[in-house]
């Protein structure tokens, strides 16, 4: 029996889908239910309890389809919020599992977007779920937290090493209370360095490292540098770009000398119309189809790929 060839890094692949797409950009996919188009929307309003759980959930299922289908050749993966599927019961769990499938085979990278942490035997669970091929979600990637420690991580990182998979872990978020823990230039810093280390044990011979960092694009820019220099060879996962005020002329700012190492997130200026403007009703998927067309303009023109 010849060789298996071992999985190709998740890091590399990543590269690769953004340089066939021309620009960085991810689309997260977040089922607010009171912005779902109407026409979606009407299929669960007017229902309370497990009857509207159940029905909610079969239309965040159609809606979640209609939209990966729209985002084919306009980004180079998607971040499905695994909260705004898990709300809504066992019905929203199977949704997600669903969204993920068809996102696969739509040739988009997975990215689920659960920030697991945990030790133990608990950590393998969610690993397990979150990057087993055979498991239910299957993702390319999953957002963790690391912050009890990054033995809390090996979970994770071996099955990245096992299936191609990789991890974007918490550094610096861009919410209020943030700067309690992840204080620029200490904590944040430090838990960078310690992801720097680990990722080299592993991916030291790939273009760019499996473990990547989830770095709020809203965040001061002063604070990238110091990031991007304890990270020369991470993925920065930068959410936060459009409608939370994140730009991506910031999110550039954060990049290697190559122009890899950052994937901007958007997600409602993709999934839903800005306030104001006129219902799409029936093409509510085209408009996300050009919505997300123009983020994938704008951003590569900010890379100068364009």
């Amino acid at each position: 029996m010849p060789p298996v060839s071992p999985p190709i890094p998740f890091g590399d692949r990543l590269a690769a889908a953004v340089e066939a797409l021309g620009a960085p950009l991810a689309v997260g996919l977040d089922p607010h239910l009171p912005l779902l188009p109407a026409a979606i929307r009407a299929r669960f309003e007017g229902l309370d309890g497990a009857a509207r759980r159940a029905a909610a959930a079969a239309a965040v299922k159609a809606w979640s389809i209609d939209v990966i289908d729209a985002l084919v050749g306009q980004c180079a993966a998607v971040k499905l919020q695994a909260a705004f599927y898990e709300q809504l019961g066992w019905a929203g769990a199977q949704a997600l599992e669903a969204s993920c499938a068809h996102a696969r085979a739509k040739g988009l990278l997975v990215i689920l977007d659960a920030k697991r942490g945990d030790i133990d035997t608990t950590a393998e669970a969610y690993a397990a779920a979150a990057l087993d091929p055979e498991g239910p979600h299957g993702a390319d990637a999953v957002t963790v937290s690391p912050w009890m420690g990054m033995d809390t991580l090996e979970p994770f990182l071996r099955r990245c090493v096992a299936h191609g998979a990789g991890v974007f872990a918490l550094v610096r978020t861009s919410n209020p209370g943030s700067g309690l823990l992840q204080t620029p230039g200490g904590a944040a810093l430090r838990l960078a360095q310690a992801l720097h280390t680990r990722g080299e044990v592993d991916w030291a011979g790939a273009r760019l490292s499996s473990i990547g960092a989830v770095v709020g694009a809203t965040i001061p820019v002063d604070e990238l540098g110091p990031l991007r220099a304890a990270l020369p060879r991470a993925w920065f996962l930068m959410p936060g770009v459009g409608a939370q005020g994140g730009s991506l002329g910031a999110a550039r700012a954060a990049a290697r000398p190559d122009g890899l190492g950052v994937l901007p997130v958007a997600s409602r200026s993709v999934l839903f119309p800005p306030a104001g403007a006129p219902d799409p009703g029936a093409a509510w998927a085209e408009a996300v189809a050009e919505r997300a067309a123009a983020h994938k303009r704008a951003a590569a023109a900010a890379w100068g790929w364009g």
